[in-house]
């Protein structure tokens, strides 16, 4: 029997190599839980509750999280791809992702406040109408990532790479960008800017 169904063993706060794909885990609590090569593609998580847990390795591609709570939850080299984090509870929201594919995620209208991305791809993601104030995109790909009416005050996109964020759609005050990724900031002007 799969261990995240059985409710005689719920209680286990280490799962490993556990394949869910496409089940449906409505409803959960889950604290300090460590998920490691888990497969939750396809999956139903709506209402479920994640609390100081981490992903390790895991497919979260297309799972559903509908009033998904989530909080101090780290994802660790997942793929997150087609995920909807606007439908997510937001009184529980927040984590953070290393080394994680996160391409067309949709973070619409939601509060990433200090929330850190390192080393992710973060291909066509929305992040319109969010606050992102003080969030770190280390090391990110953001090729295609939507910015619009979004707060990026004190952002840190010094080392992140392939953005277009148009500064007259968004609220910039002290983000922090590098002279080599300020091109991201000018693409509306078509300017011929020489890099050299």
């Amino acid at each position: 029997m799969n261990p995240l169904i059985d409710p005689s063993i719920q209680h286990k706060n280490y799962f490993e190599d556990v394949f869910i794909q496409e089940e449906d885990l409505e409803h959960r609590v889950w604290i300090n839980c460590e998920f490691v090569r888990c497969n939750f593609q396809g999956s139903d998580l709506t209402g479920n509750n994640f609390i100081e847990c981490r992903f390790i390795d895991c497919d979260f591609s297309q799972t559903r999280i509908n009033d998904a709570g989530f909080r101090d939850v780290v994802f660790s080299n997942c793929k997150i791809n087609d995920v909807d984090f606007s439908v997510c509870n937001a009184f529980i929201f927040s984590f953070s992702f290393d080394q994680c594919v996160l391409d067309n995620a949709n973070f619409f209208n939601t509060n990433l406040n200090k929330t850190t991305f390192k080393n992710c791809s973060l291909l066509n993601t929305n992040f319109e109408e969010s606050d992102l104030t003080e969030a770190v995109f280390e090391n990110c790909d953001l090729h295609g990532a939507r910015f619009i009416d979004s707060i990026l005050e004190k952002t840190d996109f010094r080392t992140a790479h392939n953005f277009n964020i148009d500064p007259t759609l968004n609220r910039l005050k002290k983000s922090k960008f590098s002279g080599s990724n300020l091109t991201g900031l000018l693409q509306r002007y078509k300017l011929d800017i020489d890099n050299n």
